[in-house]
């Protein structure tokens, strides 16, 4: 069964965070990444820019209407996503435990709904 691992850590912490420290947290994502693909977990994953850069589109009343930056003004953003294909929840659950910011936000696991 395929989850998707949604990446949410506050943008303002890390901006105000030592550059040696988040940049262990950064470094900690390539050793992370390549245990899913020896797994043969990995189905796909990437960084997301700042939520600065976002445009949020809805409809309303059949107009088409533009937010500069993300819907909802949160503590936390989404930083990035990995999509995984392993066999239970328990087992993706322990994927997004072992994700280096984990200990800096939180790691929603949301199983993947197909079409």
């Amino acid at each position: 069964m395929q989850y998707m691992l949604l990446i949410a850590t506050s943008e303002a912490v890390e901006a105000t965070m030592d550059q040696h420290a988040l940049g262990e947290i950064i470094a900690a994502y390539g050793p992370y990444t390549n245990a899913m693909i020896e797994a043969g977990v990995l189905v796909g994953g990437e960084r997301l820019r700042e939520s600065t850069t976002a445009t949020t589109v809805s409809i309303r009343d059949g107009k088409t209407q533009l937010l500069d930056g993300p819907y909802a003004d949160t503590k936390e953003q989404l930083g990035g996503f990995y999509i995984i294909d392993v066999p239970d929840l328990d087992t993706a659950i322990s994927w997004a435990a072992r994700c280096p910011s984990a200990h800096l936000g939180s790691i929603e696991v949301r199983p993947i709904w197909p079409m």
